[in-house]
């Protein structure tokens, strides 16, 4: 504990940029701008080139950044699973691999004049769903590759290098595009993911495998659920994301159609105002941690949600070029400072064996919502005009502001999320195997009566504790025939369940567990009993078959 103040204060002297002068983080994140170069510059070729293909419908316009949004809605939350579950340096080269090889495919088909409407929105998915593959690994992994007090910082810094290659990418987008067509843009953004993908396959990564085998992929997704579903924080900063997400996705959606139709623009229009956002949000970036230190990161998002609202309005009215501008500046400045927020919120409180889940369903609600908010202030513009979906989506981003009055995002404070081990390991007589179950377990508590309350609110803290860990069934009895007598009780589908369930308990899981011990009047002694439910298998098929001998399953947590 004496170390925190300590922890707290490196973590607030350190600089924007401190954590550039760690190599393995400053290599991939340069090589990150490549990435993001050619994710956007493709993002520009295919925007204008739906544009082109469909002569302005707004529909299919917005359909492209859904189709760009789309992949990390639906493979981020299996991808965040892979990455907690396996060495997260191949799975962010596998993902990227993919990038490149769709990218490379869909160069070849547009050189050929293959492309459509619908071939072009599915390659554009294709190459998202690898990025959205590679995102949550390389998201999980800022925390190997920096030191803690360094954390905060180089999570902005990847917000900016996404940031920094929009400043410039989009105008070069547009131009590349107006010069040699979107198949040329295509062509460089499958050439870009390759920078990242040699930094990545030359990090020497010390991936410290887990005691326990791997969960299956369905059961490790059910458990990063079930974390962030009964984890107030992470829950609030989902449902946050979301909301923003939806009600803010008109100035990308509807981008090219605001350079089109209402500043009589062409590509190069649409670049710069993609550009300004870019600039925008590097300004912003520089000052996060500064601006950290003066305000909660709760006055922070209203801020900039407000700001996010008006410049939305001012771009529904809006027919100059630099007033747009000036507005996409705002724009950027206010939806970087509001995604780094919320990625810092749920890096900071998820468990280490749960962060790349976490941060994958934070980037699942997040693009989610822009995907699905694009599809509809698409359909508004289609039957109302851009002018009046951007002045509707600027009204309602207004009044997500208001959520933060019954969804406060949590304070930040310094959590030790690192797995803490019990120094004791349960006796088994019993030939277990990880698929041995349900596992009931159950621990005697015994209470003075008149302490009886405030027990009981301490063991509604040990509800919450068991469900994020992976518990299942939690109740609590108390004995009518001696009041001082309480049963606490949950269950694991198996024993390999179990075992992973106290291999996650953290610091601050182990403090909410002592609260609870403080009013058992037996102390370290109380009893804990652990039941095999259904034991089939356990018994002689007759009396004359000897009892299975006890074989070890290797117990490989406390």
């Amino acid at each position: 504990m004496g170390s925190e103040p300590a922890k707290a204060s490196d973590s607030a002297k350190a600089g924007a940029f401190a954590p550039l002068a760690e190599p393995t983080f400053r290599r991939i994140w340069i090589s990150s701008l490549f990435s993001n170069f050619g994710q956007l510059i493709l993002g520009v070729g295919a925007a204008w080139e739906m544009t082109r293909m469909t002569h302005g419908a707004p529909g299919m316009v917005a359909l492209v950044q859904s189709a760009l949004m789309l992949p990390s809605m639906l493979v981020a939350v299996p991808a965040g699973a892979l990455a907690d579950m396996f060495d997260r340096r191949r799975i962010a080269l596998t993902g990227l691999g993919f990038a490149a090889l769709s990218g490379a495919v869909l160069t070849v088909l547009a050189s050929l004049a293959l492309v459509t409407p619908w071939v072009l929105l599915g390659f554009v998915v294709l190459i998202g769903g690898g990025v959205a593959l590679y995102s949550p690994s390389w998201q999980a992994s800022i925390g190997e590759q920096v030191s803690d007090a360094h954390l905060p910082a180089a999570i902005s810094l990847g917000s900016i290098s996404y940031n920094v290659a929009r400043s410039f990418g989009p105008a070069l987008g547009g131009v590349i595009v107006m010069a040699a067509g979107a198949k040329v843009a295509f062509g460089i953004n499958a050439v870009f993911y390759l920078p990242l993908w040699i930094a990545f396959f030359f990090w020497r990564r010390r991936h410290a495998p887990s005691r326990l085998p791997p969960e299956r992929i369905a059961r490790a997704i059910i458990s990063g659920a079930r974390y962030a579903r009964h984890s107030p924080p992470i829950r609030t900063v989902l449902l946050r994301a979301l909301a923003f997400g939806l009600a803010s996705a008109t100035y990308t959606a509807l981008g090219p159609l605001i350079a089109k139709t209402l500043l009589h623009g062409d590509a190069a229009t649409y670049g710069v105002l993609l550009g300004a956002t870019g600039i925008g949000a590097v300004s912003g970036a520089v000052y996060l941690t500064k601006m950290r230190r003066l305000m909660s990161n709760e006055a922070l998002v209203r801020i900039f949600v407000c700001l996010t609202a008006g410049s939305l309005l001012t771009l529904s009215v809006s027919r100059s070029v630099w007033i747009s501008g000036l507005a996409f500046f705002v724009i950027g400045i206010s939806n970087m400072q509001c995604a780094s927020l919320f990625n810092i919120g749920v890096q900071l409180t998820a468990p280490r064996w749960v962060t790349a889940r976490a941060l994958s369903l934070y980037s699942s609600f997040l693009t989610g919502g822009i995907a699905i908010g694009a599809w509809f202030w698409g359909t508004i513009a289609t039957h109302f005009g851009v002018a009046v979906a951007l002045a509707a989506s600027g009204c309602v981003v207004a009044g997500t502001a208001l959520l933060g009055l019954v969804l406060p995002l949590p304070r930040e404070e310094e959590i030790d999320t690192d797995a803490v081990h019990f120094g004791r390991e349960p006796e088994v007589e019993l030939a277990l195997t990880m698929r041995s179950g349900p596992v009931v377990i159950e621990v005697e508590y015994d209470v003075d009566p008149a302490q009886a309350r405030a027990f009981y609110e301490a063991a509604q803290r040990l509800q919450k504790l068991r469900h994020r860990n992976g518990g299942f069934d939690w109740s609590l009895a108390r004995d009518i025939a001696d009041p001082a007598l309480w049963i606490e009780r949950w269950h694991c589908p198996t024993w390999g369940d179990y075992l992973r369930m106290r291999d996650r308990y953290t610091q601050g899981d182990l403090d909410i567990q002592a609260l609870a011990n403080g009013f058992d009047r037996v102390g370290p002694g109380r009893k804990v009993r652990r039941w095999l439910e259904r034991p089939y298998g356990s018994v002689r098929w007759k009396a004359e078959t000897p009892d299975p001998k006890t074989a070890p399953v290797g117990f490989l947590g406390p």
